[in-house]
């Protein structure tokens, strides 16, 4: 009776409507793949875009919906920790499966990891603080668990980006390197999680949490409220988890197409990688911003940051693996211009989080780096 009344609870008309179109769609896009990858008129192409595009956005609301559900019910980090998990594994499994298929694709996970850093560091947690910051004024994040993060990202971004072209060849790991980057990578992200979830716990909790009126510090061990609700949390990850894979997987369907229209049009080629990594994060960035609009300002560090650490921290272990099983060489240096760009914003990223609040200024500045990087997309 309990168990039907929970599932009633969670598989509400409109997840299953979310649940449906979004599959509805991958559905069709597969068989209408054939036709889609011909050449199409440019008023269908636009038509086709516009129409999985809408489709994502409704997805991403639910996705939404269940992510704020869990975290009410979990409490921070575990309920961000779900959402950012299960977008972020997705992804390196999209990325992975990109790597497996056909065809060349040595700098697949270095456009995508880069495009990825610059949009979350700037460009969602610029509009996320310029949001919550135009309506309130103390703004305090947990300098603790920012530190954390970014601990974490200084090294995890010079391991990726930086060390390959200083110690590989042609910007790729050598065979003997890429087995302790492998191993190294995926301790660290393992202790990061235990941590996380374990003794460091208030760190990544809001300084004063007084959501629905529960503080943070009186919250009923995560072991206890498992078993009290069990039923409703697994009911709810599955759930998201399935609303996630149809944006995924449109996603990447759609990046064909969005290749053929800017090609159309002109743009540079990164722009492509660009677009699908803001689609693919878009329920984590409007998640972002509602908690900014809230006041969560270290929720939004959780989901931002977090998400990024989780990024970095797999999709790199993944793609070496895969390069050497395969015999793919897996370039990972960037360019110059990136390398920069990726350093100012760790370090805006540290002069914002670390003061005693964060203002909408931050979040300006934060979008100002993000429209350079634009310009050097297109330089």
């Amino acid at each position: 009776m309990r168990f039907a009344a929970t599932f009633r609870t969670v598989l509400t008309p409109a997840a299953l409507l979310r649940l449906g179109l979004g599959w509805g769609a991958f559905v069709v896009a597969l068989i209408a793949r054939p036709v889609l990858s011909g050449q199409l008129p440019g008023w269908a192409l636009a038509a086709v875009l516009a129409g999985i595009v809408a489709v994502i956005v409704v997805c991403a609301f639910g996705v939404v919906a269940e992510a704020e559900h869990l975290a009410h019910r979990l409490g921070d980090p575990y309920g961000t920790l779900v959402l950012t998990l299960s977008i972020v594994l997705i992804e390196v499994i999209l990325i992975s499966a990109v790597m497996l298929g056909p065809g060349e694709h040595a700098t697949i996970a270095r456009d995508s990891v880069m495009a990825v850093s610059m949009i979350i560091l700037n460009l969602v947690i610029g509009v996320a603080l310029l949001t919550a910051g135009m309506k309130r004024d103390n703004l305090r994040p947990n300098t603790s668990g920012v530190s954390a993060y970014l601990s974490l990202l200084v090294v995890l971004a010079t391991v990726a980006f930086a060390l390959p072209a200083l110690i590989g060849d042609g910007g790729a790991y050598r065979s003997g390197q890429e087995i302790p980057i492998i191993a190294a990578t995926v301790l660290l992200y393992g202790f990061f999680l235990y941590r996380q979830m374990g003794a460091q716990r208030g760190d990544f909790q809001e300084v004063t949490e007084h959501r629905d009126g529960v503080d943070a510090s009186t919250r009923a061990p995560i072991g206890q409220v498992l078993s009290q609700y069990r039923t409703e949390v697994i009911a709810r990850a599955v759930v998201l988890v399935l609303t996630v894979i149809p944006i995924v997987l449109l996603s990447h369907d759609m990046a064909a197409l969005l290749d053929d229209g800017l090609d159309r049009l002109g743009a540079p080629v990164a722009l492509s990688g660009i677009l699908i990594a803001m689609i693919v994060f878009l329920p984590e960035t409007i998640t972002a911003i509602r908690a900014a609009h809230a006041g969560e300002i270290q929720r939004v560090s959780n989901l931002c940051h977090g998400a990024l650490v989780s990024t970095v921290g797999l999709t790199i272990p993944a793609v070496l693996t895969i390069g050497m099983l395969t015999g793919q060489t897996v370039v990972l240096a960037e360019n110059p211009t990136n390398l920069v760009l990726l350093g100012v914003s760790l370090i805006l990223t540290v002069t914002t989080f670390m003061g005693k609040k964060v203002t909408a200024l931050h979040g300006a500045a934060h979008l100002l780096v993000f429209l350079i990087y634009g310009l050097a997309v297109f330089s």
